[in-house]
């Protein structure tokens, strides 16, 4: 990892040259050490817009280092206006932001826009604060402390999309309420492990093994290798109806999730085996 992350420093340094005020691994890789599947999490604090021709700069350089195709980790990259973060405001605009689940897109000729970037794992810089990966300033000099209501906020946020993956990519969407119901309860953001070895201890015996098996491959498993018995797949609807209450259940707001959201998504809930699973497109 150490050397794809020269490549991607240099590429990002390359294209931003002075106007980059930091740039910070995060994610897992300083949480909790990188599993078989995980991606090289990379913040990049600038302080001006990243124009058309970098744009296209980045991308094509992200294409070439990133991803199985390259024998190399996934990439998840975002650049960030320090405008956007500081002074704070909910939810910052992301400049640019790839990730290997649209490589498909970038290939067939999508370029990375500004759009909202919500995603805690961003938002909460106390994690690559332990150790950024060039000689920058530490996040804490340069972004702005992040509230505890819109970390709260940016955890429920993504909900609806994690119910539209939740066939092809079930693995990280089981992991990710897990994450979501642990910050929602302590204030902090774990390592996915470590957020299911929290949500298990909370669920009823009968909703936990859908999360053992998703604890299991993300620690063992490339995607390339994982597989779920219908027995487990029959699991996950109901493991998730049971954890959208629970996420809902201490607050006054329109509920995240219901039985006809999951079965909406293709996962039976009635524990009838579910409709087959499509590839995994997404990291």
């Amino acid at each position: 990892m150490v050397n794809q992350l020269r490549e991607i420093v240099g590429l990002v340094g390359g294209v931003l040259g002075q106007d980059v005020i930091g740039t910070y691994l995060h994610g897992s890789s300083v949480l909790g050490g990188l599993r078989p599947a995980g991606d090289v999490d990379v913040l990049v604090v600038s302080r001006r817009r990243v124009d058309e021709r970098d744009r296209r700069t980045l991308l094509d350089g992200l294409l070439r280092i990133s991803g199985d195709r390259n024998r190399a980790r996934p990439v998840e990259l975002a650049v960030v206006v320090r405008s956007e973060v500081r002074p704070w405001r909910y939810p910052p605009t992301g400049d640019f932001l790839y990730g290997e689940w649209l490589r498909a897109a970038y290939e067939a000729g999508e370029v990375p826009r500004p759009e909202p970037m919500p995603d805690p794992a961003l938002l909460n810089h106390h994690d690559a604060d332990r150790r950024p990966p060039a000689h920058r300033p530490r996040p804490a000099q340069v972004l702005a402390p992040v509230p505890r209501a819109d970390l709260v906020r940016a955890s429920v946020a993504g909900i609806p999309g994690l119910l539209d993956d939740l066939r092809s990519d079930t693995r990280n969407v089981l992991l990710t309420f897990a994450r979501i119901r642990s910050t929602l309860a302590t204030g902090r953001i774990m390592p996915k492990d470590t957020a299911a070895d929290w949500a298990l201890a909370q669920l009823p015996p009968e909703h936990r093994a859908a999360l053992r098996q998703a604890r299991q491959l993300y620690l063992d498993c490339p995607y390339a290798e994982e597989s779920w018995s219908d027995a487990l797949r029959a699991r996950v609807g109901p493991h998730v109806d049971h954890v959208l209450a629970e996420i809902d259940r201490p607050r006054t707001r329109t509920p995240v999730g219901s039985r006809a959201a999951v079965s909406a998504a293709g996962v039976d809930t009635d524990g009838g085996p579910p409709a087959p699973a499509e590839p995994a497109d997404s990291p």
